[in-house]
C-alpha cells in the first residue's frame, strides 16, 4: 500500500464539514492501534475519501499516511467515487443522504453514464500501480438499497433535494430537522406550486430566444415564484419548529422546577397600579388597555398574544406588535371578529381553541392540522412561530402566566399584566419558582 507524504495531499473545497468528535475518537484510535484504513487519493493525489482520517493524522503530528491510490478520468468522476464512499461509510443525516443521492444522478446524467437495472458494467484501467475504477456499475437506487433503503426512502430523498430551496436548507443544516425525513418533507412540499411555476419560467428562460420584454417578464415570474416558495417553506419550517417546541414543554412540565403548591407565602401583595420587573421582564397590575400601561410597551414587538378573556378593549395592540393572535372558543370566535377593528389575516383552529390572527402585513398561513393542546401549547407554538429569540412579546391578559413563563424559557421578552391582582401574585408567583429569581418593584 503506498505511504505518501501528508503535506502533498490536496483537499477539494467542496467537502462535508467535518464532525470534531469523530476526529477526536480517531486520534485515540490511531493512537492505539495505528492508522486501520488508509484514506483514498486519486492519481494527483486528491483526496477522495478520509478527511477525518487525515485530520486526525494532521493533529497527531504525522508526516506520511498510508493511502489507497485510484485512477479517475476526471474530477467528475473523482467526485462520484467520494461521493460513494460516503453514502455507503459516513453516518449522514437525511438532508445530507439526499443531496448526495441527487448529485450522484445528475454527474450520472452529465458523463451520460446513468447506469440502469441490468446494464453491463464499464471499466477504465488505472496506470500500473494504481487499482481500476469503474463508471458506477449500480443505479443511484440500488447503491441506497444495499445499504438498508428502500425505493419509498430514496424518492423521498430526492424530493427532499430537489425541492427545498438552497437557503431553506442553510437554515435547516445542522438543526433536528435535518435528521427527520418526515419533518423535511412538509418543508419540501410546501409551496409546490409556486416551485412548479418558477421551474416552468426558468425552463422557459433557458430554453426559449425570448425577446427582451418577454425574458423579463419570465424572470419576473420566477422571481416572485421563489419568493413566495421561499416564504412559504421557511414558515412551514418554523410551523415544524414551533409544534416540536410546544410538545417539548410540555414533556417537560415533570422536570420544572414547580416543586410544590404555591402558598400565600410565595404570593406578593399587588395593588392597582403596581409595576413589578421579573428580571427583563414587565408585569403590569391595572388596566392593560390604559395609557399608563401602554406607555410601558416597547417599540416594534413582535407578537401579542391575548388568552381567552371575557373583555375586549385592546385593539390598539395591533399599532405595538407586529402581529396580534386572540384565542377564543368556538362560540365566541366570530363574534369577536366581527366587532373589533383590527385587519383580520386568518385564523387557527388548534386544540379546539380557534385562533385569529390580526396585522397589518400580509401573512401566509400555516399549514394545518397542528397537532398542539392546551392554552399553554398552544401560545408556546405562536411565540415560537411568530417571533425569534430576544423580541418583545405583549400579553394584555396574564392568564396562569402561560406567556411569562414561556417568553422567560424561550428567550423573549414579555410586557403583561391584568385587572385582577390576585392573578397578577399567582402568575408572579409561579415565575419566581419557575426561575429560582426575585422581583423588583418597577417605577
Amino acid at each position: 500500500m503506498p505511504i505518501v507524504a501528508i503535506a502533498q495531499i490536496k483537499v477539494g473545497i467542496n467537502r462535508r464539514p467535518i464532525k470534531q468528535q469523530k476526529v477526536l475518537e480517531l486520534i485515540e484510535s490511531i493512537q492505539a492501534n495505528g492508522l486501520l484504513n488508509p484514506i483514498t487519493v486519486d492519481q494527483n493525489l486528491t483526496l477522495i475519501a478520509g478527511l477525518h482520517r487525515l485530520t486526525a493524522c494532521k493533529m497527531l503530528g504525522l508526516e506520511k499516511i498510508e493511502c489507497n491510490i485510484i485512477n479517475c478520468a476526471d474530477s467528475a468522476h473523482a467526485r462520484l467515487a467520494e461521493i460513494d464512499e460516503n453514502l455507503i461509510r459516513s453516518e449522514l443525516d437525511a438532508l445530507e443522504r439526499a443531496e448526495l443521492w441527487l448529485e450522484r444522478d445528475r454527474i450520472l446524467d452529465s458523463l451520460r453514464l446513468r447506469a440502469k437495472p441490468g446494464d453491463n458494467q464499464y471499466t477504465y484501467k488505472g496506470s500500473k500501480g494504481s487499482e481500476t475504477i469503474s463508471p458506477p456499475p449500480k443505479t443511484t437506487f440500488e447503491l441506497a438499497q444495499a445499504v438498508g433503503y428502500t425505493e419509498r426512502t430514496f424518492q423521498q430523498g430526492k424530493q427532499i433535494a430537489k425541492s427545498i430551496l438552497p437557503e431553506v436548507k442553510e437554515a435547516i443544516k445542522g438543526t433536528a430537522i435535518a435528521k427527520s425525513t418526515t419533518a423535511l418533507l412538509k418543508v419540501a412540499r410546501a409551496g409546490s406550486k409556486e416551485r412548479e411555476e418558477a421551474e416552468k419560467a426558468e425552463k422557459a428562460i433557458k430554453e426559449a430566444q425570448l425577446q427582451q420584454e418577454e425574458l423579463q417578464h419570465q424572470a419576473r415570474l420566477a422571481e416572485e415564484a421563489r419568493t413566495k416558495q421561499r416564504e412559504l417553506q421557511l414558515l412551514t419550517l418554523r410551523n415544524v419548529a414551533a409544534q416540536k417546541e410546544a410538545k417539548l414543554k410540555k414533556k417537560s412540565r415533570k422536570l420544572s422546577p414547580l416543586t410544590r403548591e404555591i402558598t400565600a407565602q410565595d404570593v406578593l401583595n399587588t395593588q392597582p397600579g403596581d409595576q413589578w420587573l421579573l428580571a427583563r421582564h414587565l408585569v403590569y397590575c391595572g388596566d392593560t388597555a390604559s395609557d399608563e400601561f401602554i406607555r410601558c410597551l416597547p417599540s416594534h414587538a413582535a407578537l401579542a398574544i391575548a388568552t381567552p378573556s371575557t373583555i375586549w378593549q385592546h385593539d390598539y395592540l395591533v399599532d405595538e406588535a407586529r402581529i396580534v393572535a386572540v384565542l377564543r372558543s368556538a362560540g365566541h370566535i366570530h363574534q369577536f371578529c366581527t366587532q373589533q377593528r383590527m385587519p383580520f389575516q386568518y385564523e387557527l383552529l388548534i386544540g379546539g381553541i380557534y385562533v385569529a390572527l390580526f396585522s397589518y402585513s400580509a401573512l401566509s398561513e400555516p399549514q394545518q392540522p397542528i397537532a398542539i393542546e392546551g392554552v399553554e401549547g398552544i401560545v408556546a407554538f405562536l411565540i415560537s412561530l411568530y417571533s425569534n429569540a430576544g423580541n418583545f412579546v405583549i400579553a394584555p391578559f396574564i392568564g396562569h402566566g402561560e406567556a411569562l413563563i414561556c417568553c422567560e424559557r424561550m428567550g423573549r421578552i414579555c410586557f403583561t399584566g391584568d385587572l385582577e391582582s390576585q392573578r397578577v401574585s399567582q402568575a408572579i408567583a409561579r415565575w419566581q419558582q419557575w426561575t429560582g429569581k426575585q422581583v423588583n418593584r418597577g417605577n
